[in-house]
């Protein structure tokens, strides 16, 4: 049986009717590549076929009243498509921000667990077009639970959801989860449960390391950027359960162009970028903080991992020195900021987070969550925002037959850290997916709209 780690877990446990702890993608096709023409029956018939290739998508979550240990994955014998496949259309004039309303509201709503926890929306109307106009356009809303998906694995489900060629063949089948008794998920919960203190063990001389690793580091003056190191924002304040949603995209050549020049990886531009937009939107609100604020950046390790669970994260604080005013300069201090993160947080041992949260018990993350619900939020926070990068196909995609013109990836936000800005690449575009709560932000296009103008500035100034 394949069981929940406790990494994917502890993101179920700590979901919350204001914290969702699901990821999005929003889609945007252009029709007028379709053979035949497109219809939302030939759409969910393609999508139907596809499923046999997607077990994550089949699974729903079993348990038992006697295990004492996490959730099992389990297949749905009655599973039903038209159950997580959604119509709806844009009211006019169906441009960026009727599009991104329909997109906030529907990532506001929590997913069923009495089934696989994933929804598909096919937005019509978008730009004031319709499904028979010739090259109408098309928007596709993807929610996928995180105790499913981390970022690369979402990546590697919109490949199989999509394809490199617009007749290209359907995805061979790939086996399901299975579907253990609930006194097997019992009896493999009790033997986990009496094997805990021993993985817990294992976990202890790893974090006694990581102190010591870090301590010297700090000394040396190459450490990571330190939590509770970062500044208050309006962004680091409670939730609500709304969620507002804003898209850009960019022209990967002018990234990489900066790159180049600048002699800096494609990641310190993105975060020279996000860096710049933060700090002309809170500046024009007079909110500009004097310390610099602090990201916390996910990162993949399922290349070096072979832990179990689908979530294969680890992570580093990084400094964004929105207190530098040049942005040249901004975009050299966060390259080498980058450098002393990412070395400190490989030195840490990459699975250390899994390991870790693999060692928390059931029971434990119940009391652990409960006394952090009794934990007012602290003064000082302990990051700003969280940024991810997700390298996504270099070629065209099509989605039955429908070219992918844009893909906004949005993960999920927290209490204290009301911020998520998810990057993905897609042929030679950039896209950006930025996420909030309206009661945090006024106007997310605000800030979404500084992204093109910092790349300007950069490609300018370097």
């Amino acid at each position: 049986m394949e069981r929940l780690s406790g990494l994917d877990a502890g993101l179920l446990y700590s979901e919350s009717s204001r914290v969702l702890l699901h990821v999005c993608s929003v889609v945007e096709l252009d029709t007028a590549t379709v053979p035949g023409g497109y219809s939302f029956e030939r759409f969910s018939e393609d999508l139907g076929s596809r499923m046999q290739a997607l077990p994550e998508l089949r699974a729903k979550l079993g348990d038992s009243q006697l295990n004492l240990d996490h959730p099992v994955w389990v297949e749905d014998h009655n599973f039903d498509l038209t159950r997580h496949l959604k119509r709806i259309a844009l009211p006019s004039p169906g441009g960026r921000v009727e599009l991104a309303d329909i997109c906030g509201h529907i990532a506001s709503q929590p997913l069923d667990r009495s089934k696989p926890l994933w929804e598909m929306w096919v937005i019509e109307g978008v730009d004031g077009t319709t499904p028979d106009d010739d090259g109408g356009r098309l928007a596709l809303m993807l929610k996928v639970h995180h105790a499913a998906v981390d970022g690369v694995s979402a990546a590697n489900l919109l490949n199989t959801l999509c394809d490199l060629e617009i007749d290209a063949p359907r995805p061979e089948p790939v086996d399901g989860v299975g579907d253990p008794s609930p006194l097997a998920i019992a009896a493999d919960g009790l033997v986990r449960f009496a094997t805990r203190p021993w993985e817990l063990t294992k976990v202890i001389p790893e974090t006694a390391a990581m102190v010591v690793k870090t301590f010297n580091r700090a000394v040396n003056g190459t450490a990571m950027a330190a939590p509770f190191s970062a500044p208050a924002t309006r962004f680091n304040a409670e939730l609500t359960s709304e969620r507002c949603i804003a898209l850009v995209q960019l022209d990967l050549a002018d990234v990489k162009k900066v790159k180049n020049l600048c002699e800096v990886k494609v990641n310190d531009v993105v975060m020279a970028l996000c860096a710049g937009a933060l700090r002309g939107f809170l500046a024009d609100r007079e909110e500009l903080p004097d310390k610099p604020l602090i990201a916390v950046v996910p990162a993949s390790v399922h290349d070096s991992s072979d832990r179990p669970g689908r979530n294969q994260l680890s992570g580093m604080f990084c400094n964004l020195h929105t207190d530098i005013d040049d942005p040249a300069q901004r975009l050299r201090a966060i390259a080498e900021s980058d450098l002393h993160a990412k070395e400190h947080s490989g030195s840490l041992g990459p699975t250390l987070l899994v390991d870790l949260a693999q060692s928390i018990s059931r029971g434990m993350f119940g009391w652990m969550l409960g006394l952090l619900s009794r934990t007012p939020l602290a003064s000082t926070p302990i990051l700003n925002v969280v940024i991810s990068n997700v390298a996504g196909p270099a070629s065209t995609l099509y989605s039955c037959g429908a070219e992918v013109t844009a893909l906004y990836p949005l993960g999920p936000i927290f209490h204290g850290a009301g911020l998520n800005i998810t990057v993905m690449s897609v042929g030679d575009k950039l896209n950006v997916g930025l996420i909030s709560c309206p009661q945090l932000v006024d106007d997310l296009w605000d800030l979404a709209d500084r992204f093109d103008v910092e790349l300007g500035e950069l490609l300018r100034r370097c």
